[in-house]
């Protein structure tokens, strides 16, 4: 049973916010013989680019939001405060059981793409090969994406990512990403990994609405080095393929670099005098 909850029922109720209507990146609907997926990066490499630590940015630093053990008549106290410092209808609810609803908001900050079921077509072709060949688009969400989910303070951090993955279709592997609480302190930006057990809707209510001082953000589950278990066959063919072209390209460069300075050192020697 899940613990993501809504005020009417148990399925998880979203609501959308967009920066923009396209998507950054470009789509792929081909066939294969079994499962295909195809990438159009807009980066030379799908290997993250090296990038010069943001001297405002600390990451994995341990918040101070701790987990404290709060008490029923704590909770409807932090609640009622709460409620009393929005100015939207996102109010926190509690229930007979001493839990309590209510939502977060979720930033996307995703830099690679995702992968979501092919629409399907009509025809006797898509029909006969319906049931043999599973296929998927990929494409790049807006960087400034965003969406509201109500949820209950039983909800985990891991249950989170599910609900937007299922929300959006997406069919990637849920342990490719990760959650992150992101904060601004004395001018700096802390990011931290949340566990996959830890609940955030406890985080919202003991820090208050305030976005600067907590906010979620959902990532790649960076681990410092790739995990090539959680990608799928077609995944990894398809990163090779991008190598294989890498590779050629890199080649091709320095054959051409070489090969001008061995015109160039001819030049030089058909034009100097004997000494």
């Amino acid at each position: 049973m899940t613990n993501v909850a809504s005020s009417s029922d148990k399925s998880p109720s979203f609501e959308m916010t967009w920066g923009s209507s396209t998507s950054s990146g470009y789509c792929s609907d081909e066939d294969s013989d079994s499962e295909f997926e195809q990438y159009f990066t807009a980066r030379t490499s799908f290997f993250p680019q090296i990038r010069k630590p943001n001297a405002n940015v600390k990451q994995d630093e341990q918040i101070e939001s701790g987990k404290p053990e709060l008490t029923t008549t704590d909770i409807q106290q932090k609640v009622k405060e709460y409620n009393a410092q929005i100015n939207s209808n996102l109010f926190m609810n509690m229930n007979k059981d001493g839990s309590y609803t209510g939502f977060i908001k979720v930033q996307f900050k995703l830099v690679r793409p995702v992968s979501v079921p092919s629409p399907k077509k009509g025809g006797h072709d898509g029909g006969r090969r319906g049931s043999k060949v599973k296929r998927r688009t990929s494409f790049y969400l807006p960087k400034d994406a965003s969406k509201h989910l109500h949820i209950s303070s039983r909800t985990s951090a891991r249950e989170v990512i599910e609900a937007l993955l299922k929300k959006f279709t997406v069919v990637d592997n849920p342990g490719k990403f990760a959650l992150f609480e992101r904060s601004e302190r004395h001018d700096q930006v802390y990011v931290r990994k949340l566990s996959d057990d830890e609940r955030p809707l406890c985080l919202r209510l003991c820090t208050g609405p305030n976005e600067k001082v907590l906010s979620f953000v959902l990532k790649e589950n960076e681990t410092g080095e790739v995990n090539w278990h959680a990608f799928s066959m077609p995944e990894l063919k398809n990163f090779l393929r991008i190598l294989q072209r890498e590779e050629e390209e890199h080649i091709k460069q320095i054959v051409q670099r070489y090969a001008l300075a061995r015109t160039k050192m001819q030049d030089a020697l058909a034009g100097s005098t004997p000494g």
